[in-house]
């Protein structure tokens, strides 16, 4: 609320992570708040912290001088890049996307750190044995943190048990995907088939679902519906994209977005695509939080 200070409440909105617990988030907020005054300034978040850093310590440090070292030439070009020459404009263009890709392939490695530390710490606390049990599987790169709701895969050790005990297992899955969403869109969902193909003999074939939750803000709606027009548009025109649906909910500036897509390669092809890329840069600026994206592959 910039006040200077957390909450509980922003403590928790902050720092979950689909891994710590309720209790285990409140129980870090109080070892934090030395002061005992149930809020936290900044000078106690920096003192915990910086205990903690060991290796990061030089990773931030290099961060913030790369962080200062971009702000400089940014601030450059925008004096020079006007009246510099068509081929200096092309050099300065080249280098802004080349700096680009460098910092995104960084996140990149970084985004899979991240979500295989969390995937362990989950496997590890859940235990091998709950069919119930959905765990994540992330589809290449990410702008930034995604729920961590996917469907478990046929390649899981959860199930070399027998045919049986999959079928069940599967079915299970399956009951418990078609509830989440008919609660998410309140009518029937009913799936059919983009095209029929004929597998071989025990080929796998695996559909890539992948919902998109988007809170825009109010007073950019319409620009970010001329943007995801835009984006379906390009996305419908792929040959690997079978279905895109809008769902707009009345109760507040939420989108949500269902693709369908032949399956997981198709899906991190159509990530490295520049309309894809457009459209995630273009939300930056229209959603009130990073966007939530859930993928299931569905056999």
């Amino acid at each position: 609320s910039d006040d200077g200070k957390l909450s509980f409440d922003e403590f928790k909105a902050y720092f979950v992570d689909g891994v710590l617990s309720g209790e285990e988030l409140h129980e870090l907020f109080h070892m934090i708040d030395t002061k005992n005054t149930d809020n936290l300034d900044t000078e106690e978040l920096c003192a915990y912290f910086s205990q903690h850093l060991g290796e990061y310590e030089n990773v931030l440090s290099v961060l913030e001088d790369l962080n200062i070292t971009i702000l400089k030439a940014m601030d450059k070009t925008k004096k020079d890049y006007q009246e510099a020459s068509n081929l200096e404009q092309f050099v300065t263009r080249f280098l802004l996307k080349e700096t680009l890709n460098q910092l995104q392939s960084l996140q990149s490695s970084l985004e899979c750190a991240m979500e295989t530390t969390e995937e362990q710490t989950r496997q590890e606390r859940q235990g091998p044995t709950k069919p119930e049990v959905l765990s994540v599987q992330w589809p290449g790169k990410r702008s930034a943190r995604r729920l961590q709701k996917n469907i478990l895969l046929p390649s899981s050790p959860h199930f070399n048990t027998g045919w049986t005990e999959e079928d069940s297992q599967w079915m299970t899955q399956i009951n418990r995907l078609q509830k989440l969403i008919d609660r998410l869109e309140k009518k029937d969902l009913k799936l059919e088939p983009f095209e029929e193909e004929v597998l071989e003999e025990n080929a796998k074939s695996h559909i890539m679902i992948v919902q998109r939750q988007m809170s825009v803000i109010e007073e950019e709606i319409e620009e970010f519906r001329l943007s995801l027009k835009q984006y379906v548009e390009s996305a419908s025109s792929q040959g690997s994209c079978l279905h895109v649906s809008i769902q707009k909910l009345p109760s507040d500036s939420r989108f949500i977005v269902y693709e369908f897509w032949e399956n997981s390669n198709a899906w991190n092809s159509h990530l490295q695509m520049n309309y894809s890329k457009t459209f995630q840069r273009s939300n930056v600026d229209f959603l009130e939080t990073p966007e939530l994206i859930t993928t299931m592959l569905v056999p």
